[in-house]
């Protein structure tokens, strides 16, 4: 198994919170929550379900895209495979 932590980024618009995960922007890495903990928890979803594809199918997590884990005063996300 392997760990990964994900930088993403929060936005609000004042009805609620965008997020994204730059880094797996290609693959559609983007949600949104009424609260930051819920958009957070949401893109958690979304990355997990795009790395088990990407499992599945053989690729590769982007090189560069994702590091062992770090600590970081950025919001991030954190998966293990």
């Amino acid at each position: 198994m392997k760990t990964y932590t994900f930088k993403v980024v929060l936005e609000s618009d004042g009805e609620g919170w965008h997020v994204r995960c730059p880094a797996l922007d290609h693959y559609g890495a983007a949600t949104w929550g009424e609260t930051k903990e819920q958009a957070l928890d949401h893109i958690q979803e979304v990355i997990e379900l795009i790395l088990e594809e990407l499992r599945e199918e053989g690729l590769p997590i982007p090189d560069g895209q994702a590091e062992e884990v770090a600590v970081s005063e950025e919001p991030s996300v954190t998966v293990t495979l």
